[in-house]
C-alpha cells in the first residue's frame, strides 16, 4: 500500500488549496477513503470520508461547507478541495485507507501517507 499526498502549501486566510492523494498497491475503488489532519501539538483529527463510488461524503463540523472530498477511481486518486481556509486549518493532512473493504469509519490504525503540510497565515 502506498499513499502519496501532495498539494499543500502556505495560503492566506480565505484562500483555497486542492490536496491530492495518489494511491497504489491496492484496489482503490473498493475502499472507503478518508482525510485526516494533525495540527501542531495535537492528535489526529478526522476531516472527511468518501464511499467507493462517491455516493456518500461526510465531513467534520469544523470543515463542513468549506471542504469537498472527491475521488477519481480511474486515476486511483483522492482529492480534498479546501476553500475559505482559516488559521485553525493549519495542519499536516493525510489520506487514510481502511484495513478492510468493509470498514466505513476512520480509525487511527488505518494506513496513511507521509502527509502534506497546509499552513494558513497572513
Amino acid at each position: 500500500v502506498q499513499l502519496v499526498e501532495s498539494g499543500g502549501g502556505l495560503v492566506q486566510p480565505g484562500g483555497s488549496l486542492r490536496l491530492s492523494c495518489a494511491a497504489s498497491g491496492f484496489i482503490f475503488e473498493i475502499y472507503y477513503m478518508h482525510w485526516v489532519r494533525q495540527a501542531p501539538g495535537k492528535g489526529l483529527e478526522w476531516v472527511s470520508t468518501i464511499s467507493y463510488g462517491s455516493g456518500t461524503r461526510e465531513y467534520a463540523d469544523s470543515v463542513k461547507g468549506r471542504f469537498t472530498v472527491s475521488r477519481d477511481n480511474a486515476k486511483n486518486t483522492l482529492y480534498l478541495q479546501m476553500n475559505n481556509l482559516k488559521p485553525e486549518d493549519t495542519a499536516v493532512y493525510f489520506c487514510a485507507k481502511p484495513q478492510t473493504r468493509s470498514s466505513t469509519v476512520w480509525r487511527p490504525e488505518h494506513s496513511r501517507g507521509q502527509g502534506t503540510q497546509v499552513t494558513v497565515s497572513s
